[in-house]
Parts: structure tokens; C-alpha cells; sequence
């Protein structure tokens, strides 16, 4: 049963210190990610990262509108607000910059050619007898849901689809899903219950939405659905996501989870953490928000900001922060200017890609490497970076840490102790 205040007690004393966990006794997933925001010779690929910030956009204020009827608005952040739906056309707009334009016109050709999936995916199982589905796993979610068998639409015609008359283990729930997304369209369905398995961790009756209509956001994608890994009181389906269920169940034996990040040898697991993948101790710190992946007393390294509110989000690429609190970041940075002020892209001169850039709540300064920062070209001196202004909803002080950040640490995400950890990657 869904828990209005799904986030218990914190748990006491985490602080910029390690702490047990349990190590080697869960099951690994590996996985992989689609293109990025660069294209194959150095170049920043705008309107995929605008496809990106919309997404973001709607995704949070969802996880909000979620937030608020399961937990109330005394769960949001300080300044929180739900926005209105974004739209990719009013927010697709020319840089501000002069010097784009051919940049601008051989973007149109990379497009159609290279697709634009933005995200960490991996395989799992629903269903008996199973059925194989390519997910996108992310902490910045609760929900489960794949295409079915009666979503006809074009976009959902190179997916996998779920059939729930061939499963054995199905069961029909009331209500239904849905989630509005920028582009006028919804990914929406039904709710039913099956067997899910990730790896080696199989859940019964876990809820999820088999899909009957996709937005055109997904269409082209690789990726048949997403997995939500966040706190329950982001669900619109009011129910256990499936890691919690898993822990419920006892198909885990700890409620942590973690990430690695990389071009290669991602992977996400599940019950503990992998310390081949890993040095030293984990950094732990307390979640401070009710649903969301989120720790207090975060600062930047450049800029002086600092007592920020952090959310790590596997879903997204892009760092966001406050716009005014990045304008100050890249005042900081010579030679950095505004490159879009609708989406909240900056430039900054390719010759000198900032390299100290690097959050720390606390403990160590985990740094973002320059190749990570970088998102590519935009003319033959400036390229553009991974931060970038956009108010997302979710807070005055709030900044979002895509995987921009996440590909330089090994991210732990513990249900047990409510904390986030950090570590260094071997």
C-alpha cells in the first residue's frame, strides 16, 4: 500500500563519513547510453539538448504534481513551484550568439541521422513466460511502464510491447497512468501487476502501466520504457516502485543500490555496492526531500556557491542550477558568455575547458572532469557546458546533478540509512 509520507526518519548522524554498507551480495546489470549531446567530430548538438531541458522540464514538474497529491505541498523545497507545461517549439529559439549558424544547419542532418536518446538503459524482464524490454533507469522517477500490445501509434511500432493475455501471472488494477509531456502529447495507460525481473532480482506483482499511447518525445528511441528508482512518493501510480518492492519481498538483502557510469562498463547494482568498481571509502550524506534523491550542504567550487540543495538524477545529462546562481558560475570562467537564454546554455572558450570545476558536501571535492564539462562545439573558439540555468521547480537553492556529474564518481543510493554516497572510481 502506497505510504503518504513515504520518507521515514532520516537516518541520524551521516555525515561526510563513511559507513557500512553492504559490499558484494547483490546482482549486477550492466547497461549502456545512447548519444549524447556531442556529435561524432566535437560539435554541440542544440536541439537535442533543448529535446533534453523540455523533458527535464516536464519530468519534474510531474514528480511535483505527484509529490503534492501524495505527500502534500509541505514536502516541497523552499520556493518549489509546479511550472506550467514546457514546450519544445516556444523553446526552441536561435543562441544568442552570432557565430552559430553553420553549426545550427548541420545540426538539422545530424539529427535524422543519429537519433538523440538521452539516457542509461539496460534490459529486464516482465511477464510469464518474461518478455525482454530495454529500460531506462532512473533515480529522478517512481514509476514503471513499457509500451502493450494495444498501443497502435507509429511511435510504438519498433518496441517491445507487453501482451498482458500471454502472461500467466498478470493482474488487472483500477485507476490509470498518465504523464503529460511538452510536446501536447501523454505517455499513458492502464495499471496492471506482474513479475519483474532485473538481473538476478525478480518482484512479484509489481505495479507498472503497460502503455497504450507514447508521446512522440519516445518514438525514435532505442528505450521501450523507464524504471523509477526514487522515493515512492513520486508515483503516480501511488504504489512500491520496484526496487522498494524488492526489498519488501526480501529479492535483496540491502536496500542500497549504485551506479557506474562510463562509455563503457556501466553498470547499475542492486543490494549492495560493487567495490571492484571502486577506492576508498563511500561518502555518505543524509537525503533532506521528501521523494527525491536528495542532500543539503552541497558548494561549488567556483562561483562561491554554497549550502545548495542537491538532487542526483540518473536521467538527465545536464547539471541544472538556479540561473542567477550560474550566471555567477560562469562570471567566474573567462571568456564564458550566454549561448542560450531560453534553455540556460553558457560558452566558454574551447581552449581553456575548466577543469576544477566540483561539488563537495562537506567531505572531499569531487571534481567534474573537463571532458564530462564539455558538451561540444557551437564555433571554432567556444563550446558549451554541462551547467546550466534553468529553474526547474524544484526549489530556490536547488541544483539537479545529471550524469554529467555522475560519470566521475560511483553513486550509492541507500533506502536503508535514507543517504547518497560518493566514492572514487577505480
Amino acid at each position: 500500500m502506497f505510504v503518504k509520507s513515504s520518507l521515514v526518519a532520516l537516518a541520524l548522524g551521516l555525515s561526510a563519513a563513511a559507513s557500512p554498507v553492504v559490499e558484494g551480495m547483490g546482482t549486477s546489470v550492466p547497461f549502456e547510453k545512447r548519444n549524447g549531446f556531442t556529435s561524432h567530430d566535437g560539435w554541440f548538438e542544440h536541439r537535442l539538448a533543448i529535446q533534453q531541458v523540455v523533458r527535464d522540464v516536464n519530468k519534474h514538474r510531474n514528480n511535483l504534481v505527484n509529490l503534492q497529491r501524495n505527500s502534500g505541498r509541505t514536502s516541497f523545497n523552499q520556493g518549489a513551484h509546479i511550472r506550467p507545461v514546457a514546450n519544445y517549439s516556444q523553446m526552441m529559439k536561435q543562441p544568442d550568439t552570432d557565430d552559430d549558424n553553420y553549426n545550427e544547419r548541420r545540426q538539422a542532418v545530424a539529427l535524422t541521422n543519429e537519433g538523440g536518446d538521452q539516457y542509461w538503459a539496460g534490459n529486464i524482464q516482465i511477464g510469464s513466460p518474461t518478455k525482454q524490454f530495454y529500460i531506462d533507469f532512473d533515480t529522478g522517477s517512481a514509476d514503471l511502464w513499457v509500451p502493450s500490445v494495444n498501443c497502435t501509434s507509429s511511435y510504438c511500432s519498433a518496441k517491445n510491447k507487453y501482451n498482458q493475455a500471454v502472461s500467466t501471472t498478470d493482474s488487472k488494477k483500477s485507476g490509470s497512468f498518465s504523464i503529460q509531456y511538452g510536446d501536447g502529447s501523454k505517455v499513458s495507460g492502464p495499471v496492471f501487476s506482474d513479475t519483474v525481473t532485473v538481473g538476478t532480482v525478480a518482484v512479484k506483482n509489481q505495479y507498472f502501466s503497460p502503455v497504450s499511447t507514447l508521446s512522440p518525445t519516445f518514438g525514435d528511441e532505442k528505450m521501450d520504457g523507464i524504471l523509477g528508482l526514487a522515493y515512492p512518493s513520486l508515483s503516480n501510480l501511488r504504489q512500491s516502485p520496484f526496487f522498494n518492492s524488492a526489498k519488501s519481498q526480501g529479492a535483496v538483502k540491502s536496500g542500497v543500490f549504485a551506479f557506474k557510469l562510463a562509455k563503457t562498463g556501466s553498470e547499475l547494482y542492486l543490494g549492495g555496492t560493487n567495490s571492484a568498481l571502486y577506492s576508498g571509502p563511500i561518502e555518505y550524506h543524509s537525503v533532506t526531500g521528501s521523494g527525491f534523491w536528495q542532500i543539503a550542504g552541497g558548494s561549488l567550487a567556483i562561483g562561491s556557491q554554497t549550502n545548495i540543495q542537491t538532487i542526483i538524477d540518473s536521467g538527465t545529462t545536464i547539471i541544472y542550477g538556479p540561473p542567477k546562481q550560474v550566471a555567477a558560475f560562469y562570471k567566474s570562467i573567462p571568456g564564458s558568455k550566454v549561448y542560450d537564454s531560453s534553455n540556460g546554455f553558457y560558452s566558454f572558450p574551447c581552449s581553456s575547458i575548466p577543469s576544477n570545476v566540483s561539488f563537495s558536501w562537506g567531505g572531499k571535492q569531487w571534481k567534474i572532469s573537463a571532458a564530462n564539462f564539455n558538451f561540444g562545439r557551437v564555433s571554432s573558439t567556444q563550446c558549451v557546458g554541462a551547467i546550466a540555468g534553468q529553474d526547474l521547480g524544484l526549489g530556490t537553492n536547488t541544483w539537479l546533478l545529471g550524469d554529467s556529474f555522475m560519470k566521475n564518481v560511483y553513486s550509492v543510493f541507500s533506502f536503508d540509512q535514507n543517504s547518497v554516497g560518493f566514492a572514487t572510481l577505480k
